[in-house]
């Protein structure tokens, strides 16, 4: 226990990690931004802690999988101007918000739309048809300006996305709260699971699926209202063995970043590719058509 229940100094450390840099991507956060919270209600949610049986769900064989195109999908995390301060390095998961805004408007004026994490599960696993050109939009970490500039932006183009959400850093400092997660959730956004504390999956034993997946699982469902199928990696790190583990905690996929899909489950390895700080609207759409 003592290796994973980190006292406030060391979960603060470990939340300046990022999907990919245990250094880079959380080290600065700002300080003053805020976001009100809008009253809205779930549809019908499901029962919360409920989980899937694994086992009656019909899944398609892995080569069935494997010869359905790809479907996009981006990976985000923080979206706000670069700092002098920001490294090189930092800066490919740090999205100025303008260039966060050209995205999108990229995105809707090039016919895409957006999809979520069960059309994504249907269209793999039963073929189910998705609309024309096809995007599932993540987001990674908890960061505030999540909620406070992608969504907002977002919506104005009728899309939707996919939050990863890391549950140590809920109510923390630049990170959303769990009102705010439950907004999201309400306004038919997709909140999945990201671990208590960016732990990763490769080194779990033990109790480490219960304090990293099980209770993480559990909080998400009591603020959502709603049962948690989807999983992302920490960093994007995976092995055999977690997969059988996810299975039977209910869970129906889980997300990878751009290394290459497990050819014996691959829905548990989706592929995403982290939308670069740097990438202008048109090199986001050439690495589009180039990694799927």
């Amino acid at each position: 226990m003592k290796h994973y229940i980190l006292s406030l100094t060391a979960a603060a450390l470990l939340l300046s990690a990022g999907c990919q840099s245990k250094s880079q991507n959380k080290k600065e956060e700002t300080k003053d931004s805020t976001a009100a919270v809008a009253t809205t209600t779930s549809n019908e949610p499901a029962a919360p802690n409920k989980a899937v049986d694994i086992s009656k769900i019909k899944v398609a064989d892995a080569k069935t999988i494997l010869a359905r195109k790809q479907v996009p999908v981006l990976c985000y995390h923080q979206i706000r101007d670069w700092r002098p301060k920001d490294s090189k390095a930092a800066k490919d998961y740090i999205i100025p918000i303008d260039v966060f805004k050209g995205h999108m408007k990229m995105l809707a004026d090039s016919g895409y739309h957006t999809i979520l994490l069960d059309q994504l599960y249907d269209y793999l696993n039963n073929g189910t048809p998705l609309p024309s050109k096809p995007i599932l939009l993540t987001f990674d970490d908890t960061d505030l300006d999540q909620y406070t500039i992608a969504e907002p932006t977002m919506k104005k183009y009728g899309f939707k996305g996919a939050f990863f959400v890391m549950t140590v850093s809920l109510g923390r400092p630049n990170y959303m709260s769990k009102a705010q997660v439950k907004d999201l959730s309400d306004k038919g956004n997709d909140i999945g699971s990201h671990t208590w504390d960016h732990h990763n999956v490769k080194k779990y034993q033990g109790k480490d699926w219960e304090i990293q997946i099980d209770k993480p699982t559990k909080t998400l469902q009591e603020i959502t209202g709603k049962n948690i199928h989807h999983f992302a990696y920490p960093f994007g790190l995976w092995n055999p063995e977690a997969i059988p583990e996810l299975k039977k905690r209910g869970f129906k996929s889980a997300f990878i970043l751009s290394t290459k899909r497990d050819e014996k489950d691959p829905l548990f390895t989706i592929r995403r590719i982290i939308a670069s700080g740097y990438w202008t609207p048109k090199t986001l759409s050439n690495s589009i058509k180039n990694s799927f």
